[in-house]
């Protein structure tokens, strides 16, 4: 019941003081029931606009707000099988159509940072339609035909080189179809060490630029509009929910990894989850203990060879349509240490992305890192957002004093806003350098973050152009960072890269990565390859840090011959070694790691203004020749028969990801679930009042 506006007459201007602040009186107690009223009225439509009718089932509606059907129910299948340093993997995404109507489901997932895409197979009933790679172009023409013509069709492209869209047309009712994928990627080897992750969902990116102009809106793909920095938002931003808002058995993945490492292992472990590894000979069998897994978090595995049998160099051969591929990995000994004075630049990621456990994560990362520093080195800590502040102006000596209040500040740290990393970048790399200028210091960054961004083109080019006699270094943080990121802001800022999952698993990372800081890295890498051996990628391997590989993979040389690999230490003496070709051993894979090699650095050339027409054709004709999904080519797989009906309606899904775990609930993306226009002309409708009744107060007041 709302109570009686009682109103006292209105006193004239010409009156005394004490009438004078019984008018203000007045008009306080006039905005205050006006503030009754506007609540009144307006929280019955923000609830009939927010609310939901049932819980345990995602819905969706269509552009006039009407509900729709629960949305499609999606399983994955991971078959992965570890070849020495190349996995392979059958990636199956089961979409099941559990409503009454005609459906295409469209996914967004992530993939591991560096996986070539190279098969496709829609598999609708017994009947299994190869894919074929085509133009990016062609294959849409051909998928958006199939569509409209009522058959069955699946289309995979690439958004950025760890984020897919799966697209399936035609799903009937009742029924499932399953899209099976085939991709390959390198296993990463380190300090002893085998890593190898599996994404299954990620983390909202945040969108910086403003919305284009003149340009209408476009929900269609996503819950983010194109940005004059990301204009393809859109399609790179899936609705992300709570695991209790899709449908039971929804978003679950079954893991199974078959680890033939071609040398004795001892440990297999996972600082993400529990694991059941069964040994077979040399062989391992490992599956996750929980059996099916809920997406919503990057699956890390990793397995250490017997004591002693760490491989110093690994060799493998490949023929593939008559041409020879090799591929080669040298892993240097351990350098003489040597302790020089470091700038070290700590900037921590506190937007509302890193919520949650996650900013517990960085500050603990950032605290340990603190402890690293020596009495000669100097230091500074960012934090950035929306906005980017210093803990001082320039470095500062790593004194008792300073540290004691760096401790302090960060641990008062909390995570909100937006992730606007380039200014972060900009002071980092650039504007606290004063007192460096005579190189008297070796300069490292710490980049914390979980790369939640959508301009990752941009921020390489800007590393790249800023970093000066810098070095970068990232470590990943959450359940479900964007590790193309990681890796590429790495590479670009001649460091390294590492990832923390849990707070429990934060040491070993850590200490690995802030020992490889500590010792110097191996440079003026060279090698030699036979003569005539020119299709050699990297062409000029990046220095390596304590425990690191040096991976090169050739194109056109037979397993004969030798190359010889050398370096400086950081003492000034030479390091060398040398491989004989004839020990290859068989591999399979190498010539799509070439070509996707080769593809990037390709790409890279887009980063500093190089790329053009005849860039882009290169590119193509790589992933057409070689069967790989890349920003110019795509899979697609289209049934011969109709299936439905042209006068059969078609709806689209676009099928949520999960929020990560650990993350707080403004990671949610919701679909649009009823028009605000109500809410709107309320608020619009009560503004207009208060401006009425303000104005007939003001004339009647000073009449």
């Amino acid at each position: 019941m709302i109570p009686t506006l009682s109103l006292p007459a209105i006193p004239s201007a010409r009156a005394c003081p004490i009438t004078r602040r019984r008018l203000q009186r007045w008009m306080e107690n006039v905005s205050l029931w006006l503030a009754v009223l506007v609540l009144l009225f307006v929280h019955p439509l923000y609830a009939e606009a927010s609310e939901s009718d049932g819980a345990g089932a995602f819905h969706f509606v269509d552009g006039e707000g009407r509900w729709r059907d629960p949305a499609t129910l999606l399983t994955t299948d991971y078959r992965v099988t570890v070849s020495g340093l190349i996995a392979d993997t059958v990636l199956k995404q089961r979409f099941a159509n559990t409503g009454q109507q005609w459906r295409e489901g469209v996914f967004v997932f992530p993939l591991p940072e560096n996986a070539s895409v190279y098969g496709l197979t829609m598999i609708a009933g017994e009947r299994r339609i190869e894919g074929e790679i085509h133009t990016r172009q062609d294959a849409t023409r051909q998928y958006q035909k199939a569509r409209e013509e009522g058959r069955q069709a699946a289309r995979v492209e690439q958004q950025r080189a760890n984020l897919f869209t799966t697209h399936l047309a035609n799903i009937p009712p009742g029924e499932a179809v399953t899209v099976e994928l085939r991709y390959q990627q390198a296993v990463r080897y380190q300090s002893g060490e085998f890593e190898l992750r599996l994404p299954t969902t990620l983390t909202p990116r945040y969108m910086p630029g403003r919305p284009f102009a003149n340009r209408p809106a476009n929900w269609q793909g996503g819950w983010a509009t194109p940005t004059i920095e990301v204009p393809d938002a859109d399609r790179i931003s899936p609705f992300t929910v709570r695991a209790g808002d899709v449908a039971e058995g929804s978003h679950l993945a079954q893991v199974s990894l078959t680890l033939n490492a071609g040398l004795p292992i001892a440990e297999v472990s996972s600082p993400s989850h529990r694991l059941l590894s069964t040994w077979e000979g040399d062989t391992v069998i490992v599956t996750p203990e929980q059996g099916a897994l809920v997406m919503d978090r990057d699956l890390v595995v990793r397995w250490s060879p017997q004591r002693g049998q760490a491989p110093s160099a690994a060799l493998f051969h490949e023929t593939f349509e008559g041409e020879d591929f090799l591929l080669a990995m040298l892993v240097p000994g351990q350098a003489p240490r040597q302790t020089l004075p470091r700038e070290l630049v700590f900037v921590i990621d506190t937007s509302g992305s890193m919520a949650g456990s996650s900013i517990r994560q960085a500050r603990a990362s950032l605290l340990r890192g603190l402890d690293t520093l020596g009495r000669d080195d100097r230091f500074n800590v960012i934090q950035f957002n929306s906005q980017t502040r210093a803990l001082f102006r320039s470095a500062q000596p790593a004194d008792a004093g300073n540290l004691a209040r760096a401790r302090r500040y960060v641990q008062e740290l909390a995570a909100n806003g937006g992730t606007e990393m380039a200014p972060a970048l900009e002071a980092a790399l650039v504007e606290t350098r004063r007192g460096n200028e005579s190189g008297s210091f070796v300069r490292q960054v710490v980049f914390i973050t979980d790369g939640a961004v959508g301009n990752e083109p941009r921020l390489f080019r800007q590393i790249s152009n800023q970093l000066g006699d810098s070095r970068l270094f990232t470590v990943g943080i959450g359940s479900a960072p964007n590790m193309h990121f990681m890796r590429e802001a790495a590479r670009y800022g001649r460091g390294t890269f590492t990832a923390i999952n849990d707070l429990g698993a934060l040491s070993e990372p850590l200490d690995e990565l802030f020992a490889k800081m500590e010792a110097p890295v191996m440079t003026d890498i060279q090698s030699e390859w036979p003569a005539g051996t020119e299709a050699v990628l990297p062409q000029r391997p990046g220095d390596l840090f304590l425990g690191e590989p040096l991976i090169q993979v050739v194109r056109g040389q037979g397993a004969e011959g030798e190359v010889i690999a050398s370096g400086r230490l950081p003492d000034g003496s030479e390091w060398q070694q040398t491989m004989n070709l004839a020990q290859a051993a068989p591999g399979r894979g190498l010539h799509r790691y070439w070509a996707r090699q080769k593809i990037d650095s390709l790409l890279d050339q887009g980063l500093s203004g190089q790329s053009d027409e005849a860039t882009r054709a290169v590119v193509t004709a790589l992933g057409l020749r070689h069967q790989l999904v890349t920003p110019h080519t795509s899979f697609v797989a289209v049934d011969k028969t109709p299936v439905r009906a042209p006068e059969d309606p078609l709806a689209t899904d676009q099928v949520p990801t999960l929020k990560p775990h650990g993350t707080t609930d403004g990671m949610l993306r919701y679909p649009q679930t009823a028009t605000w226009s109500p809410l709107l002309m309320a608020m619009g409708l009560f503004g207009l009042m208060i401006s009425l009744a303000a104005l007939t107060l003001q004339r009647r007041v000073w009449a």
